[in-house]
């Protein structure tokens, strides 16, 4: 995988007083059972103190009553060689990712590999939009579909990760959308690694007003993207805390809709703060159903599914008391 200068980390080189958020993660899952992955690295930094480092582990199993989940304080976050995050001996990097915690009387471990022939996808339409202040959330995956193997060890059982299909993904800003959802579709019925969705779709603060829903992202096909969302196009969501109905368009009169769900007992909770001490309360489940068409015109509907192997992401901002 050739990783372009954008997937480096931001965090080290900030102005002085500037706050900042900043995430790599890997998502995988098993297609031949169900269960999957969900690892997390994070560097805060506030406006007028150090940076600090969360690890977040999550295994999704569809046979056990809810995830297993574990989170860690981490301090001095640093940048490693060959890496683009090292939180104590933990480190993620372009082809691997490697860590341990424990916490709550819980200990898990893992070690893995990740590959991909995908091109890195960006997210936002134009590439001022990666080096500007604004938008103040922005996101990349330098691989929106990989395959990912190796091993994770939970309470000492352990799980080998062989030929699980995944994905990794990198974001970074100053503050977190008001609200957001995000989806990602791989191991879908009767396709091959060449075929996924990664999309986000987000409302952000306009002084006292919050937008309308506006998405960024991409399905591909057999190797073929068709881009989605952007900022003159109109996005169609239902979403709750168990199920999410989305209808997003995109150029040339491509519409994709999708309907992503799983049982409310199948999703971790997290808190995910914000430099400015705000917090939003985060709900995922990285093995959730999804169901997807694509429209074209002059085209019959191609329709897919992803039974289990989809992630759902949905978050809102806890409001202030």
């Amino acid at each position: 995988m050739v990783v372009p200068d954008d997937t480096a980390p931001r965090w080290p080189l900030l102005p002085a007083g500037r706050g900042h958020y900043e995430s790599y993660y890997l998502r995988a899952v098993d297609r031949e059972e169900p269960r999957g992955l969900w690892i997390r690295y994070t560097v805060l930094v506030p406006p007028d103190g150090p940076p600090s480092g969360q690890l977040w582990f999550t295994l999704f199993d569809k046979t056990a009553p809810r995830p297993w989940a574990v989170r860690v304080d981490v301090p001095e976050p640093a940048t490693d060689e060959g890496a683009w995050i090292r939180l104590g001996e933990s480190v993620f990097g372009p082809a691997h990712v490697v860590g341990a915690a424990a916490a709550d009387g819980r200990r898990v471990s893992w070690s893995l590999r990740h590959s991909s022939a995908e091109a890195p996808l960006r997210h936002l339409p134009r590439d001022w939009m990666y080096s500007s202040r604004h938008p103040r959330t922005k996101l990349l995956s330098p691989s929106p579909s990989a395959l990912v193997d190796g091993e994770v060890a939970v309470d000492g059982r352990r799980i080998d990760v062989s030929g699980w299909v995944g994905m990794v993904g990198h974001n970074w800003g100053e503050e977190h959308a008001e609200e957001w959802i995000w989806l990602s579709g791989l191991g879908f019925a009767g396709t091959w690694r060449d075929t996924w969705l990664d999309v986000a779709i987000g409302r952000v603060r306009l002084g006292p007003l919050t937008s309308p829903w506006v998405a960024n992202g991409a399905l591909s096909i057999g190797g073929h993207r068709y881009v989605l969302g952007g900022l003159r196009r109109r996005v169609r969501v239902e979403a709750s805390d168990d199920r999410c109905s989305v209808l997003v368009p995109g150029p040339r009169g491509v519409v994709v809709g999708a309907t992503v769900s799983a049982p409310r007992d199948a999703f971790a909770e997290w808190d995910y703060a914000s430099p400015d001490g705000a917090v939003s309360r985060v709900l995922n489940c990285s093995v959730a159903d999804l169901v997807l068409s694509l429209d074209r015109p002059g085209a019959q509907t191609v329709e897919l599914l992803a039974d289990g192997t989809a992630a759902y992401e949905l978050g809102r901002r806890v409001p202030s008391s």
